[in-house]
């Protein structure tokens, strides 16, 4: 078959992108870049930013799927995935439950735990609630440094990195900008890892690792999507048997929630003893020029424009069929 008719097979394409999240800026340069990728495949590929077109809009375009290129609040939460299920639209990435479980790193990191996957020590604070003895008590029980994260959000938004008790307060009221809770993390001291994972269930699979090395330790919004000083290594200079169970535990991460189609899972690996500790992670990740998911599946020989076409072919619809009664 050639890829005309190939690409034929998706009928009318929508790519979502922009949306209202504090990630919207990101997410516009996913979009572009996800929308020129299907349409050089021949794919009737059209853009919809949600911010500025309502569901009706949505459902009036009569799209045959689409393709989720929002990031965080409103395209990464389930909130949307809920709305495209009543419109009766496959969709790219994660069902309702799994995109919302996901989004929420306290939730995520609870449920790794009872899967006995390894993630950073952590407290939960109320962001309106939390008094300074409390802040001096998670110091004082998680040792200096810490981080501070909203566990809602992503793209390093909302995320302080703590040295002293000095710091916690304003660390804290800068995290509670964004969140009702604040996830108080254990800083793991060691090299920055992230991992892809395509498809789901027994199928699947994990890309190669890459290996984040930012300027000063600093992975921050700058140098995540602008910075030309951020190294990216991929594959990650590991050894083949950690490189593998590396990639085992972010399998076992990904399906512990129920993800599917795609998503980075991201992981500190701790210096002193190469111990691999879960973060975090992203079912729609980012696909900018800076992105990580793209970078890994060229090391395994799959273009942006490929990648793109088989995310794309994973959408579908969670509650496809009616139970009968």
């Amino acid at each position: 078959m050639n890829e005309k008719n190939d690409a034929g097979k998706f009928g009318k394409v929508g790519v979502l992108f922009g949306g209202r999240s504090a990630e919207r800026e990101v997410s516009l340069m996913s979009g572009a870049g996800v929308l020129k990728a299907l349409q050089s495949k021949g794919i009737d590929a059209h853009g919809f930013d949600p911010a500025e077109r309502s569901l009706a809009e949505l459902a009036a375009e009569k799209f045959d799927r689409v393709f989720i290129a929002l990031h965080g609040r409103f395209g990464e939460d389930g909130s949307l995935q809920g709305a495209l299920e009543q419109l009766g639209i496959p969709y790219t990435g994660s069902g309702v439950m799994a995109s919302a479980i996901a989004m929420d790193k306290i939730m995520s990191k609870r449920i790794w735990l009872s899967h006995g996957l390894p993630t950073p020590r952590f407290i939960e604070l109320d962001a309106h609630a939390t008094t300074d003895e409390e802040l001096r008590n998670a110091g004082d029980t998680l040792g200096f440094p810490l981080m501070l994260k909203a566990p809602h959000e992503g793209s390093t938004i909302g995320i302080s990195k703590i040295n002293d008790h000095a710091g916690m307060r304003t660390g804290f009221d800068d995290c509670a900008r964004y969140d009702e809770m604040i996830l108080a993390e254990e800083f793991v001291t060691g090299r920055e890892l992230t991992v892809p994972v395509l498809s789901c269930g027994r199928s699947a699979q994990a890309l190669p690792i890459v290996e984040i090395r930012a300027p000063q330790g600093n992975y921050d919004y700058h140098n995540k999507y602008f910075s030309d000083e951020t190294q990216y290594l991929c594959p990650a200079p590991l050894d083949e048997a950690l490189a593998k169970g590396i990639q085992s535990i972010a399998v076992r991460a990904f399906n512990a929630l129920g993800a599917k189609g795609w998503a980075r899972i991201d992981f500190m690996l701790r210096a002193t003893d190469n111990e691999p500790f879960l973060l975090e992670i992203n079912s729609s990740p980012g696909m900018t020029g800076h992105s990580l998911v793209p970078m890994s599946a060229k090391a395994a020989g799959i273009s942006y424009e490929d990648l793109c076409v088989q995310i794309l072919s994973s959408a579908s619809l969670e509650l496809s069929t009616t139970p009968k009664i």
